[in-house]
């Protein structure tokens, strides 16, 4: 049956309420921010639909090895949140059922959910063909238990997408902790060493680059260049592509934010920067997000904001595409993180 701790519940709720309420009630000294709402309303874009369903993103537990600074699920060693396998093998049967062409499995470090390679293994004979496994990739040098993890993803043909600050060691472990560095560059060389990430090989391996400070990302196709050029030239190091993503104004980067007096400063950059043309295509559009506990929400964004699907169908033991199609999206002020400039969405640029 659909359960979840009372107590758990409510402190969600809680948190979730104090950020929606900093994020939509904040009047700066500069003036009122307009509602998301409204800016979309001025290009006739408002609702944002759904379209039809490609990604089925599944957060299997918020447990992590590490405690990112920028992290929006609040991750780390203490978080007990795990899927169970009751909740995969719901989430298999929608597998068989759907029309999503891709499994995109996050965390937390996702790889640290007990039933992991087992739901790997299912979700391949119940016909997904595009795996994404979002590794933080220290993660395969944390335990000797992980260490054979490369050799797993190669045999199922996963696709990794891995966070990397930055090229050099500084500005990674400032962002996600001392020897984050160090440890992300050997699991890179074992990727690389099966295969992954190099020129014409279908192993795919692709980088994530988020800000470390209260800026938006730049140009992606000169972070591409410039991280490949620095990865090859210090450590002979090759990968796919990189993509850049924004930082969105929940959770500890929110905090980060306020504590360090840029929350105004970071929000009017977003406004400012808002794209129309990005609307077209956040990845709400065509990805149904899905919590440890088997929740719907319309993005991992929205799911941090306990904020669900609009819809009668809530979680994923009563799944029905018909009635998920096409629903209206969620909306709320961070929505402008996904559309400032190029737009932003998981698998980087939208535009």
């Amino acid at each position: 049956m659909i359960s979840k701790s009372l107590h758990k519940r409510e402190s969600d709720l809680a948190n979730s309420n104090r950020q929606l309420e900093l994020l939509s009630n904040g009047i700066f000294k500069n003036g009122e921010l307009p509602t998301f709402k409204a800016k979309i309303s001025e290009t006739g874009q408002f609702p944002l639909k759904a379209k039809k369903l490609e990604i089925l993103q599944i957060n299997v537990g918020y447990m992590c090895n590490q405690v990112c600074a920028h992290c929006h699920v609040d991750a780390g060693p203490d978080r007990k949140e795990i899927m169970t396998r009751e909740t995969m093998m719901q989430c298999l049967d929608v597998i068989k059922n759907t029309g999503a062409h891709t499994l995109d499995l996050t965390g937390g470090a996702p790889e640290m959910n007990p039933d992991f390679r087992w739901f790997v293994e299912e979700a391949a004979k119940a016909g997904i063909k595009d795996f994404i496994v979002r590794s933080n990739l220290t993660i395969i040098r944390a335990n000797k238990k992980y260490y054979d993890l490369p050799e797993f993803f190669k045999k199922h043909n996963v696709h990794v997408i891995s966070s990397m600050p930055h090229w050099t060691q500084g500005k990674t472990d400032k962002q996600r902790g001392d020897g984050v560095f160090a440890k992300s560059i050997q699991a890179l060389k074992d990727l690389n060493a099966i295969g992954y990430g190099m020129p014409g090989s279908g192993l795919r391996l692709d980088l994530v680059y988020n800000p470390s400070g209260a800026f938006l990302p730049g140009n992606q196709d000169a972070l591409q260049r410039d991280f490949k050029k620095a990865l090859l030239e210090d450590f002979n190091i090759q990968f796919h592509n990189l993509f850049a993503i924004t930082n969105l104004p929940i959770a500890r980067f929110l905090d980060y934010l306020i504590a360090s007096e840029n929350y105004e400063d970071y929000m009017y950059s977003l406004v400012e920067a808002y794209n129309p043309t990005a609307v077209t295509n956040v990845m709400c559009t065509n990805t149904l997000s899905i919590s440890w506990d088997g929740y719907l929400f319309d993005c991992d964004f929205n799911q941090m904001l306990e904020l669900p699907v609009n819809s009668k169908v809530k979680h994923i033991s009563e799944y029905n595409e018909d009635l998920l199609e096409n629903r209206d999206i969620v909306i709320s002020q961070h929505c402008y993180g996904c559309t400032a400039g190029a737009g932003s969405s998981c698998q980087g640029s939208v535009i």
